[in-house]
C-alpha cells in the first residue's frame, strides 16, 4: 500500500515557475514508476510525466516538454514536478500516481494523491 500527498501548488503569473511535490509512504516507493498527471475543469485527466524507479527514464507530454521536469528521491520518498514557463492552459488539478511500470494512461496506476491546484494567471 502507498499513499500519496501532493503539496506546492498556488496561484503564479503566466511566465511563472512552481515546484510541486509528492511524499510518498511505505518503504517500497523505490520500486514504483511514479507520475505526474493533471485535470483541468471539464477534462479528462491527462498524463504530464513520469519517471522510473531509477529515475533513469522519464515521459513527458508533449506540451510540457522543455518546460517541465520530473524527479525523484528515493531516499525522501519524494517525486517532483518542476514546472517553468507556466502558461495559462497549465492550469489544472494536479496529481502524482504510482504504479509498479511505465504508463500513460491514468486508468492503470494503482495510487493517488489527492491533488493540488495550480492555476496560472495570464
Amino acid at each position: 500500500q502507498v499513499q500519496l500527498v501532493e503539496s506546492g501548488g498556488g496561484l503564479v503569473q503566466s511566465g511563472g515557475s512552481l515546484r510541486l511535490s509528492c511524499a510518498a509512504s511505505g518503504r517500497t516507493f523505490s520500486s514504483y514508476v511514479m507520475a505526474w498527471f493533471r485535470q483541468a475543469p471539464g477534462k479528462e485527466r491527462e498524463f504530464v510525466a513520469a519517471i522510473s524507479w531509477s529515475g533513469g527514464t522519464t515521459s513527458y507530454l508533449d506540451s510540457v516538454k522543455g518546460r517541465f521536469t520530473i524527479s525523484r528521491d528515493n531516499a525522501k520518498n519524494t517525486v517532483y514536478l518542476q514546472m517553468d514557463s507556466l502558461k495559462p492552459d497549465d492550469t489544472a488539478v494536479y496529481y502524482c500516481a504510482a504504479r509498479r511500470s511505465m504508463s500513460y494512461t491514468a486508468a492503470s496506476y494503482d495510487y493517488w494523491g489527492q491533488g493540488t491546484q495550480v492555476t496560472v494567471s495570464s
